[in-house]
């Protein structure tokens, strides 16, 4: 997928990793219309969802969702998503996170995607984050 930003260089985009709670999900359930989006992105890029599954429903709710699911430790999450990025190569994934163990990846993957949910949104990530998408409440 090809994404050209204004003021910025053009990308090739391979790969989405999302996280889950606070920023496709609110309190282990997935936003609505999420899935659809997912289904319809996956046809072009690859998905991940990466997630410590803190409420333990990321894979009854991502069941119909065409995305790899990747649960990690509780321990150095942030190192974890990291670590996924320079697999994949952040020079071509784009990723959305919210929280501080999202820091590490907003910051280098090619676009970092903050997203200001009922979560809300760890501070440091308005400055390591490319955008900011935040919910009309």
């Amino acid at each position: 997928m090809k994404i050209s930003i204004p003021g910025n260089k053009n990308f090739n985009i391979k790969n989405l990793v999302l996280d889950y709670n606070g920023t496709i999900a609110n309190n282990g359930q997935l936003i609505i219309g999420v899935e659809k989006a997912i289904n319809t992105l996956s046809k072009e890029i690859k998905i991940y969802v990466i997630t410590a599954d803190t409420f333990g429903t990321v894979e009854t709710e991502l069941k119909n969702a065409n995305c790899k699911i990747l649960k990690i430790g509780k321990e150095n999450q942030n190192q974890q998503k990291l670590d996924l990025i320079l697999k994949l190569n952040p020079n071509n994934t784009v990723s959305f996170g919210n929280g501080k163990n999202d820091e590490l990846i907003l910051k280098e993957s090619a676009i970092g995607i903050g997203i200001l949910e009922n979560e809300g949104i760890y501070a440091k990530n308005l400055l390591n984050a490319d955008i900011l998408s935040a919910k009309t409440f």
